[in-house]
């Protein structure tokens, strides 16, 4: 269990916050770049605890600014696009994309008033049908071209979860929490049709990005191998998985994106490899939102996702880990709790935290091995490779 300190430590995300200022180290997502069109170029985001504006101007670039104008705190949410930069509604205050005032149109010509404000502004890339900011100090590092988000051969699609109302630490240490498939999931995955009891052995291993999952399951039948279902936690707050519907392999991320310390943004980007289509890196993509619950507010059971976001939702808004009672298959839960605290002191000491892409490496596509041999995956990089040449 934790100190209530300690809970806090790890969960808050707000600007000065040690976790908040771990997670602003990563490019996170903001939107899906589809939902801003010609006729709707802005959308109103909360991320990391501050309301916020991304918007795409007219010449096509996006920015990510805050959402009240300073002059006097009009909402930008209702602002004009030109450009280069977004509009104020209320008095013309125009701002570029790094939050800079550009205009002023009721202070004199010669005013150099606009160059003395300052307003949030944030850097943003469009990779794999997801617009990502960075909203930390200093120079952005290289954005992780993960396999999902890079892949062309194949076509790719993002789900827009409905909001989640707990704080992204609920929803992450599920992923390192692997032992809850046979019970949560086992009337709508394969593992518990392949078991008479719960018999999986798990293994957590440190690597570049964070920590692989290994789940290994005895033999179904006499004289059989165990199978091994095998991917990774990307730190902080992605999992990379993979599964088969309607007889076709599907690679996704699921990014779970702290809004503020209560609630959750989570977007899956979904690939599915076919020699058919093509789809380019910097290609906007379909999405659509995804409810968890029914028009009557029940959870949708039926579906794995609506099964852990009930699981999340249900400890509470932020669950206290102070009444905890911790058990042996709990061990990935603890190892990535020290991990994230960890990786907190490395930021406080002024240095990169795990998994951030170096300057060499910018644009190198990372094929992550994710191996499920019950659906006849053998490790992604291969499968990528194989089906590119085709």
């Amino acid at each position: 269990m934790l100190t209530a300190e300690q809970n806090a430590r790890l969960t808050q995300v707000g600007p000065g916050t040690p976790a908040g200022a771990l997670l602003r180290s990563y490019w996170q997502p903001v939107a899906a770049a589809g939902e801003l069109t010609t006729e709707k170029p802005i959308k109103r985001v909360r991320i990391l605890g501050e309301n916020l504006v991304v918007y795409r101007d007219t010449a096509g670039k996006y920015g990510l600014v805050g959402e009240r104008c300073p002059h006097r705190s009009a909402s930008l949410a209702y602002g004009k696009v030109e450009a280069d930069g977004i509009r104020c509604p209320y008095h013309g205050w125009k701002f570029a994309g790094s939050g800079a005032c550009i205009e002023q149109p009721a202070e004199p010509k010669d005013s150099t008033y606009k160059d003395q404000i300052e307003h949030p502004g944030y850097p943003v890339e469009m990779l794999g049908g997801m617009l990502f900011a960075y909203f930390g100090a200093g120079e952005a590092p290289p954005i992780p071209h993960w396999d999902v988000l890079a892949w062309t051969h194949g076509r790719r699609w993002v789900q827009i979860q409905s909001m989640l109302n707990c704080n992204w630490l609920q929803a992450m240490e599920n992923s390192v929490d692997p032992s809850h498939l046979y019970w949560l999931h086992g009337q709508t995955g394969h593992l518990a049709k392949m078991m008479e009891g719960y018999e999986e052995e798990h293994e957590f291993i440190d690597f570049d990005y964070g920590i692989m999952k290994r789940r290994i399951t005895p033999p179904s039948k006499p004289g059989g191998k165990p199978q091994v279902d095998q991917h990774p936690l990307l730190f902080p707050n992605t999992l990379r998985h993979v599964h088969k519907k309607d007889g076709n392999i599907r690679h996704n991320l699921q990014i779970r994106v702290p809004v503020d310390d209560t609630h959750t943004q989570i977007y899956v980007v979904i690939f599915e490899p076919t020699p058919d289509v093509q789809t380019a890196a910097d290609q906007i993509v379909p999405w659509e939102v995804t409810p968890m619950k029914d028009e009557d507010g029940d959870y949708r059971m039926d579906m794995v996702l609506a099964q852990d976001v009930m699981a999340w939702e249900t400890q509470g808004p932020v669950t206290d880990r102070s009444q905890e009672h911790l058990g042996s298959a709990d061990k990935g839960v603890v190892k990535f709790r020290r991990l994230i605290s960890d990786q907190i002191d490395l930021v406080e000491a002024g240095k990169a935290p795990l998994g951030t892409v170096k300057d060499a490496d910018k644009g190198r596509l990372i094929e992550l091995d994710v191996t499920n041999e019950r659906i006849g995956i053998f490790g992604s990089a291969r499968q990528g490779a194989a089906l590119a040449a085709q």
